[in-house]
């Protein structure tokens, strides 16, 4: 299961009140996506809401696919969010609360720790692979990749 499963809306029940529209507690669930950001939803949040939606909406939703937002580039994109935050040395718990004061989301600090380390462990791998095709250059970028998460 991709970690963008495992993102949820904060204050989901107040958020339905206020859209009067049912929709899943997934962030980057379809309908969630379709509710928050089509039609004039947006508008029927209060100003703290809105502005939040508003700030996911530009960070993530920004592509041009036909798809849109339903092409993978918004999980794409806040996947590089998580790594970024992991890189500016915060914890997972850290990072949960930074998710929901940047964007109302919230996340289990368990799930997030467990996306963190999968990352490492492709890293490692992908530095392994590196040093078989005698890539050093390419090794020693997926080092500091990998160092940048690890701390």
């Amino acid at each position: 299961m991709a970690v963008t499963d495992r993102i949820y809306v904060e204050n989901h029940r107040r958020l339905a009140a206020q859209l009067e529209a049912s929709f899943p507690k997934s962030a980057f669930a379809g309908a969630t996506l379709d509710v928050l950001f089509t039609g004039d939803g947006i508008a029927k949040l209060d100003d703290a809401a809105r502005d939040r939606v508003l700030s996911f909406a530009e960070d993530f939703l920004d592509c041009d696919c036909q798809a849109h937002p339903h092409c993978g580039h918004p999980e794409e994109k806040f996947v590089g969010y998580l790594l970024a935050l992991r890189a500016r040395g915060l914890g997972p718990e850290a990072i949960v609360d930074v998710m929901g004061d940047d964007y109302m989301l919230y996340a289990y600090p368990g799930d997030v720790l467990s996306f963190l380390d999968d990352a490492v462990r492709t890293l490692e791998a992908a530095e392994r692979l590196a040093a078989v095709e005698d890539r050093a250059d390419r090794r020693a970028e997926i080092r500091r990749y990998r160092q940048d998460l690890i701390g």
